[in-house]
């Protein structure tokens, strides 16, 4: 199991229930952060100390206060640990239950593990522990069956961003602009039209409003 583990949640209670967790697996060293900028120093501490995390296990949101923070969310802790500390395994625990940012995270990000916070919470959490302790990735159950479905998730990135543009109220002849100005293809009018068209049949939308609060809905913005 591992020896060395960093939790980092904003809330203390939720910092508790996970060292708790850990200290049933036999995790002896288990430090406890509020906040992101502490997590990364204290990972790059205790590396030039030599003596290295081995895991981190963080939330993804971090309410702001006073203090400025360098990093204020835990994508962006993750982003840099997984390119300074690539040796460091790190478990997502959050309410965040988004397909969109829950693919990125695992599938950009290279996350080992994702878990829901909830009523089986930290059952879960253990069981991810153990997996990533073993070499495996993990998902909570209810992420597997996010990620597997394919009814709604077959849009790419061309299709996101132009819903993203829809929904800041852009008219289709501005965002036609918008993609010519960046070089992106298509970018004619008549292409984003039928674009369009096509997302509206697909998520049985009535109308642009309607498929922008649809795709909303689904986290896929």
């Amino acid at each position: 199991m591992f020896s060395k583990v960093l939790v980092s949640d904003d809330l203390d209670c939720i910092n508790s229930g996970v060292a708790n967790t850990l200290t049933l697996l036999g995790v002896n060293d288990i430090v406890k952060v509020q906040y992101c900028d502490d997590a990364y120093l204290k990972i790059k501490s205790a590396a030039l100390k030599e003596h290295p995390f081995e895991l981190l296990i963080t939330d993804l949101s971090y309410v702001p206060d006073h203090r400025e923070q360098n990093f204020n969310s835990g994508e962006e802790l993750i982003a840099i640990i997984k390119k300074e500390h690539p040796e460091v395994k790190i478990i997502v625990y959050s309410v965040e239950d988004r397909k969109q940012r829950v693919a990125n995270i695992m599938n950009e990000l290279k996350a080992d593990a994702y878990v829901c916070k909830g009523r089986n919470g930290l059952k879960e959490l253990e069981q991810a522990i153990t997996s990533v302790y073993n070499g495996q990735t993990y998902l909570s159950t209810q992420l597997q069956h996010l990620l597997h479905k394919s009814s709604h998730s077959e849009i790419d990135d061309f299709d996101i961003e132009l819903v993203r543009l829809l929904s800041l109220g852009h008219s289709q002849e501005e965002i036609s602009t918008l993609f010519k100005d960046r070089d992106v293809s298509p970018s004619s009018l008549s292409s984003i039209e039928k674009r369009l068209n096509r997302l509206k049949i697909q998520f049985k939308a009535n109308n642009a409003i309607h498929l922008v609060s649809i795709v909303k809905d689904l986290g896929l913005i």
